[in-house]
């Protein structure tokens, strides 16, 4: 069964830091974009961030300048370091993988993942 198991959300203040990870179960690392995407109550599925294979990264401008995308195929990891977090980045983020339409939105409605869950408070 094809899984990702994300991690490293919790509760921070404005301003704050968190790293979530992302880690694939059930198939190879290699030769695949990422990305994560977040979704809070009452929102539409947001693509944040995604990661080429040749490298290329695109990021939503909400958050252009301070999150960044990463792997570490070593560790067979993909990273969003988010910086400067604030309350509108509240939302659970979920890591995605593969061939996907990735500005469709509609990952949030059957992520490969359970998602983490992030909160900023003001």
């Amino acid at each position: 069964e094809v899984q990702l198991v994300e991690s490293g959300g919790g509760s921070v203040r404005a301003g704050g830091s968190l790293r979530l990870s992302c880690t694939p179960s059930g198939f190879t690392f290699d030769n695949t974009d990422w990305g994560w995407y977040r979704q809070a109550p009452g929102n539409e599925c947001e693509l944040v961030s995604r990661l080429g294979t040749d490298g290329n990264t695109y990021y939503a401008d909400s958050v252009k300048g301070r999150f960044t995308i990463s792997r570490d195929n070593a560790k067979n990891t993909v990273y969003l370091q988010m910086n400067s977090l604030k309350p509108e980045d509240t939302a659970v983020y979920y890591c995605a993988a593969g061939s996907l339409d990735w500005h469709s939105g509609s990952y949030c409605l059957d992520p490969w993942g359970q998602g983490t869950q992030v909160t900023v408070s003001s």
